[in-house]
C-alpha cells in the first residue's frame, strides 16, 4: 500500500441484508460482487469490483448495531499503531483497536471528534490501491469523490489534517451555506468538507463513476433506490446525484449525461 498517507484505499458497506445489497449494487453501479478467498476469517465478505479491480466490500451489520446502514471510508496510513495513538490524543475515539486481516492488511476504526466514523489501514499488498481514481481519469465503479459533512468545518479540517496529512486548498462558496473546501492526499484532490445544514446528517459520503448518469439514475429507481438530490451538473459538465439505497444507506453517483 504505497499511496500517499491519508489516501482513501477501501469503501465498506454495512448493511442487514448483503444479498439484497448485493444484487442492487450489480445491477445499479455494475460491479461484480463475490465471496474473495482472502479476508476476515468467519466473515461473510462480499467484494465489489469494477471492469479493472476492487473497489470496496459489503458486510453485513452486527445485531443491535447503533447506526443504520452505512458506507465507510478506509483511509490509508503508514503505520495503523501510531495513527490510532495520534487519533486518540486529537480527540477521536476507537471503536475497534489495530486488528491483522490474514494476508490483507492492519486496520482500526475510528471515529472522529465530532463522531464521524472512519478506518485507517495498511495493506500488506505493495500494490497501489484503485478503489479511488481521479475523477479526471476513473473508470466506471471506482470511487472519484470523499465528501465530508461536519458541524464544525474549521476543526474537521484540522483533525484530518493533522491525522491523514490532509491538505485543505481551494474553496468554491455556497451563499449562506458556507464554502466547500476541496481536500488533497499528496497531490491529488480525493474530495471536500462542507459544514453541515441545517437539518442534514453529518459523515463521510462517497460518491462513484458511472458511464451514463441518467441511465443509472433509471437503474436506481428501478431496483428500489432513491434520487435524493439531481441529477445536478457540476463543475466540469459532469452530472451528480445523492442517492440511498433500499436500507437508506447514501452514496453518491458521478458521470456524464449522453447526447441523444
Amino acid at each position: 500500500m504505497p499511496n500517499p498517507h491519508g489516501t482513501p484505499i477501501w469503501y465498506e458497506l454495512l448493511t442487514r441484508d448483503q444479498d439484497a445489497a448485493q444484487a442492487f449494487y450489480a445491477k445499479v453501479v455494475g460491479w461484480t460482487i463475490e465471496r474473495p478467498q482472502m479476508g476476515p476469517p468467519g466473515v461473510d465478505y462480499r467484494v465489489c469490483a469494477a471492469e479493472d479491480g476492487p473497489v470496496g466490500g459489503i458486510m453485513k451489520m452486527p445485531e443491535g448495531a447503533p447506526m443504520p446502514p452505512t458506507w465507510l471510508i478506509y483511509f490509508g496510513v503508514g503505520d495503523v499503531d501510531a495513527t490510532v495513538e495520534k487519533a486518540q490524543g486529537l480527540g477521536a475515539a476507537v471503536h475497534m483497536p489495530p486488528t491483522d486481516i490474514p494476508e490483507v492488511g492492519r486496520f482500526a476504526f475510528l471515529a472522529d471528534p465530532q463522531g464521524t466514523m472512519f478506518y485507517v489501514m495498511r495493506g500488506f499488498s505493495d500494490r497501489d490501491s484503485q478503489a479511488f481514481q481521479d475523477g479526471m481519469t476513473a473508470l466506471p465503479g471506482h470511487a472519484v469523490w470523499n465528501e465530508l459533512t461536519a458541524p464544525d468545518q474549521d476543526a474537521a479540517v484540522a483533525f484530518y489534517a493533522e491525522l491523514l496529512g490532509l491538505r485543505q486548498d481551494g474553496a468554491m462558496p455556497m451563499g449562506e451555506l458556507g464554502d466547500y473546501k476541496f481536500w488533497f492526499a499528496g497531490d491529488t484532490r480525493i474530495g471536500a468538507v462542507m459544514p453541515q445544514p441545517p437539518g442534514a446528517s453529518a459523515g463521510w459520503q462517497v460518491y462513484f463513476f458511472v458511464a451514463d448518469i441518467d441511465a443509472v439514475h433509471r437503474r436506481l429507481e428501478a431496483a428500489g433506490g432513491r434520487a435524493l438530490h439531481g441529477p445536478s451538473e457540476i463543475p466540469g459538465g459532469s452530472f451528480a446525484i445523492v442517492s440511498a439505497d433500499p436500507e437508506g444507506a447514501r452514496f453518491g453517483l458521478v458521470g456524464p449525461r449522453r447526447k441523444g
